[in-house]
């Protein structure tokens, strides 16, 4: 949704309330012409394309999906392990772990989803970025063999913990500053925007049937639960955007390690010490295996 709307951590505004009734009227009088708007609303990203601190070596490389042209971010040589950005982020937020996972030994591969960064396209929501996710994967896995491992940061782990491609539960994962209990939150900012609930859930169930992947079936923290693979997650407690709560109720499962920071927040924990150290532990194990 717009990062106006996915940021904003305030429970109350004045304009609320005619925010509300304004888009609940839309919806009444012009139904076909409010789900529209209510999309390009909701659904447009704020497309992040800076690059200037790209480093040496890394290669840009065009990936061809069903949900676009996808720009793909390579930087080193050996085993790969992919990375996958949040809601109106971008790739180039991983260039310093890139380069720490390069300098180890392996190949990093992040790219921007659908309508972000330097990648085709105008709109996101999770259904779009799994299914451009997992042809990406397919492509990944026929071009350089078996992955070693996922990262994902923000949104982007409820995206990889939808993914259709069973197979990568066994692989190692990084969790960064994760949304895992994805639908509640989803809605939970909408209504806290002020923004017509019903309106948003009639274009909810547009996306649902045109990609056959209703919300229902999204179960980040279940998913998660029921991986083979290891997992860690690296979350600041005072993060505003992705709960920190949810990740320590995902280290119920007794395999899922949890690392919890503070002061780093949702964008500078990326490229901290501890997400770094959690991926060296991440891919010693295995090498171990």
């Amino acid at each position: 949704m717009s990062s106006k709307i996915y940021f904003n951590t305030r429970r109350f505004s004045p304009s609320k309330w005619l925010l509300g009734l304004g888009t609940r009227l839309h919806h009444t009088l012009a139904p076909a012409h409010a789900k529209r708007t209510a999309s390009k609303l909701l659904l447009t990203p704020q497309r992040n394309q800076r690059d200037d601190k790209a480093p040496a070596g890394l290669v840009k490389q065009a990936v061809h999906t069903s949900e676009g042209t996808l720009m793909s971010y390579r930087l080193g040589q050996g085993p790969v392990w992919l990375l996958m950005h949040g809601w109106s982020g971008s790739a180039g937020q991983f260039y310093p772990l890139m380069s720490h996972i390069a300098a180890q030994g392996f190949t990093a591969i992040a790219y921007d989803h659908p309508a972000h960064g330097h990648s085709a396209g105008h709109t996101g929501h999770l259904p779009r970025f799994v299914r451009a996710f997992d042809e990406l994967v397919e492509k990944m896995t026929a071009e350089y063999g078996s992955l070693q491992g996922v990262i994902a940061h923000s949104m982007g782990g409820a995206v990889t913990l939808s993914s259709r491609r069973r197979e990568l539960d066994a692989l190692p994962l990084l969790l960064i500053s994760p949304v895992l209990d994805y639908v509640p939150q989803l809605y939970g900012m909408v209504a806290r925007s002020g923004y017509s609930i019903r309106l948003f859930d009639a274009v909810v169930k547009e996306i649902e049937q045109e990609y056959q992947h209703p919300l229902s079936t999204v179960d980040p923290l279940g998913r998660l639960a029921s991986r083979s693979g290891p997992a860690i997650i690296v979350h600041d407690e005072e993060d505003r955007f992705a709960p920190h709560g949810d990740s320590l109720r995902a280290t119920q499962d007794g395999r899922t390690r949890l690392v919890s920071t503070r002061g780093l927040g949702h964008g500078r924990i990326l490229a901290s010490a501890p997400a770094f150290a959690a991926f060296d532990q991440l891919s010693a194990a295995r090498r171990a295996n």
